[in-house]
């Protein structure tokens, strides 16, 4: 039921394009703020910091009932921008779609973070949970920024991403023993300083997750960090091995090929196999009914067993 209100809001006129610079058919969302962004001002939320935008896919990712209560509550960008936008100066324009990632970083920034162009009595700089928003443009339109109780979590520096990468986390095998006879396995996946995880599959040793995970991809990006974790209620998670995937041959692969939905399903590139890296085999970089993707098998590290598969895709912000 709650994800149909979704659904039902996406069919509003105003939530058919993006809050931000009114792209349309956006598949991005602020659950927190309560907006519907595509996808190049999503790589800008992301960059802000959950504190300020939680960013979530409208149809890829698991919601909370609290985060879609929110959105639901906020009613999309009409009733948002009503308050985030009511004061814009002089001189100052919403991106266009077409905007440089300089226009479109400036004014996100200045919209959520700064606070710039709300009423001043109602810029809030800092909440312990939930605060509410009432405006005579609503008679009901509630946020729940979640931010910090300082200003000392406002990020000095912004961060510009180049695409966001999708990991589909598929399966483990032989992994370590970690409790009596079993273990309670989980994933973390880590680039930059973003970090996410999967469910916890209760006592498996051989445990399939097929869990889509999203990860921004910023232009310094380094190795994608894989971890395995048993998690216990009463101690410390223990490790079960870790692993790193170089994403470099996809992105470039990618990057060299452009538009991929031009080419018909092919091989684009290759990740080699050596003793330098986790790979069991070769992992070819293919173009997938107009995808890139990429199947990666990991021969877990710094532990006694275990093996974990996953699948890559590479989305560009210019897609």
């Amino acid at each position: 039921m709650s994800k149909r209100k979704l659904k039902d809001l996406l069919l509003q006129k105003d939530n058919r394009v993006c809050a931000d610079c009114s792209a349309p058919d956006p598949k991005w969302a602020s659950a927190n703020i309560g907006v519907f962004i595509c996808l190049k001002c999503c790589g800008v939320h992301r960059s802000l910091g959950t504190h300020i935008s939680k960013v979530l896919s409208v149809t890829l990712d698991e919601w909370s009932d609290d985060e879609l209560d929110s959105i639901v509550e906020v009613g999309g960008n009409a009733s948002a921008n009503s308050i985030y936008e009511a004061y814009i100066p002089a001189g100052v324009s919403k991106p266009r779609p077409s905007a440089s990632q300089e226009e479109r970083v400036n004014f996100i920034r200045s919209k959520y973070e700064s606070q710039d162009f709300l009423k001043p009595s109602l810029r809030i700089l800092s909440t312990s949970s939930k605060a509410s928003l009432r405006t005579s443009f609503s008679s009901k339109i509630t946020d729940s920024f979640r931010s910090s109780s300082s200003t000392s979590h406002k990020l000095e520096g912004m961060v510009e991403f180049i695409g966001i990468i999708k990991v589909k986390v598929i399966k483990g095998t032989n992994l370590a023993v970690r409790d009596i006879l079993s273990s309670d396995p989980y994933v973390i996946l880590k680039l930059g300083k973003q970090k996410v995880q999967t469910t916890v599959v209760k006592s498996n040793l051989h445990p399939v997750w097929n869990q889509e995970l999203m990860l921004s991809v910023p232009q310094n990006y380094g190795a994608l960090k894989v971890e395995v974790y048993d998690y216990d209620t009463f101690s410390a998670d223990d490790i079960m091995g870790q692993a790193e995937v170089d994403i470099q041959p996809m992105i470039n692969s990618a990057m060299a090929y452009g538009d991929a939905s031009m080419f018909d399903d092919m091989q684009i590139g290759k990740w080699l196999k050596s003793n330098d890296n986790a790979l069991i085999h070769d992992s070819t970089v293919n173009i997938i009914d107009g995808k890139v993707k990429q199947e990666v098998s990991l021969k877990l590290q710094n532990v006694e067993s275990g093996e974990l598969d996953l699948e890559l895709e590479w989305m560009p912000l210019g897609q």
